[in-house]
């Protein structure tokens, strides 16, 4: 029943900040016009509404989802919960490979989600060849992870240095950009998307057999390198085209897996649409916060993120991560 009841407030929560994201920004709209701009196809506020907000909501829904389930994901594989796609160099192995393709090849724009994906199954391959010895332990796998984060943060700087004449569209892009896409990029986004999201509810099963340890999944029939592999590519496919549309945002695969669990238990086929629920409403807050409170000017939704996930990355670190160890 207290399961229950926190769903169903995240769900009211979700469609109360949608209301708000939909009404307040640099032009005010009614309830009104809302219902115009669902209902007709006239310019003014309602093309605002229908053309610029409403993309924007969608994406943040939908990327906020990926990026909470890719958490819920690496979580689930390392059995730490100081795993993200962002701390573990996945996202900044899918951001190296779309800064390049932006910067040397713009005319290959259109496959960036292929690119972006490409890019975190690197960093994974890596991450994964260094912790390998004998089977993939946890920990180990944290450790790579770090490191290769630091190391693919070091070459985009080199790559920032060494092309600092064209970078300000890819600087917004790196802190995480929500605004300016168009309902076709909404689309795309979701078709990838839907297939991460499906796959990673129907490994549920795998995650709870993981989360009993090595020597147990073996008992059951299980080999946990596989599961770990598997589980790992759809975590990458998330993070990676999540990237690849709206650039480096932190913490929400950190932050929402973490607070699920607490609400929702460590039964993967709760946690997951929880989650995905609870990340869509938390960067869709993040994003309404970012482009109204400095209003007409617009802090990158990757930046809120950072600052308000960064106090709480420090809690984690100070708490017992007990049930996640080797």
């Amino acid at each position: 029943m207290k399961r229950k009841g926190a769903f169903l407030v995240l769900l009211i929560i979700f469609f109360v900040t949608i209301i708000v994201s939909i009404r307040i920004g640099s032009v005010s709209v009614s309830y009104e016009d809302i219902l115009n701009a669902l209902t007709s196809d006239k310019g003014g506020i309602a093309g605002i509404i229908r053309n610029i907000r409403l993309p924007r909501i969608l994406m943040a829904i939908i990327i906020g989802a990926n990026l909470a389930v890719s958490g819920v994901l690496l979580q689930g594989v390392m059995r730490n919960p100081l795993a993200d796609p962002g701390i573990t160099g996945i996202s900044a192995g899918a951001s190296v490979v779309v800064m390049i393709v932006m910067l040397y090849f713009p005319s290959a724009a259109a496959s960036m989600p292929v690119f972006g994906f490409l890019g975190g199954v690197m960093a994974c391959a890596i991450i994964y060849g260094l912790a390998w010895k004998k089977g993939l332990s946890a920990m180990r796998i944290v450790l790579a992870g770090v490191a290769v984060n630091s190391i693919l943060g070091g070459i985009t700087s080199m790559i920032q240095l060494m092309n600092s004449e064209n970078l300000q569209g890819v600087l917004n892009w790196l802190n995480g950009e929500l605004g300016k896409k168009s309902w076709a990029q909404v689309q795309y986004v979701a078709i990838y998307s839907v297939v991460g999201l499906v796959l990673a509810f129907l490994l549920h099963r795998c995650l709870d057999v993981l989360a009993l340890g090595d020597k147990n999944t073996k008992s059951l029939g299980y080999n946990p390198n596989v599961l770990r592999l598997l589980i790992s590519g759809v975590a990458v496919l998330l993070a990676g085209i999540s990237t690849a549309y709206v650039g480096v945002i932190g913490f929400i695969g950190l932050i929402v897996p973490h607070i699920s669990r607490m609400l929702m238990g460590s039964e993967h086929k709760r946690l997951i649409p929880f989650s995905a629920l609870m990340g869509a409403t938390i960067l869709l807050a993040a994003d309404t916060i970012g482009r109204t409170i400095i209003a007409p000017y617009e802090i990158p939704v990757g930046v809120i993120t950072t600052v308000f996930g960064g106090p709480f990355f420090l809690y984690l670190l100070r708490k017992d991560s007990k049930g996640y160890g080797d």
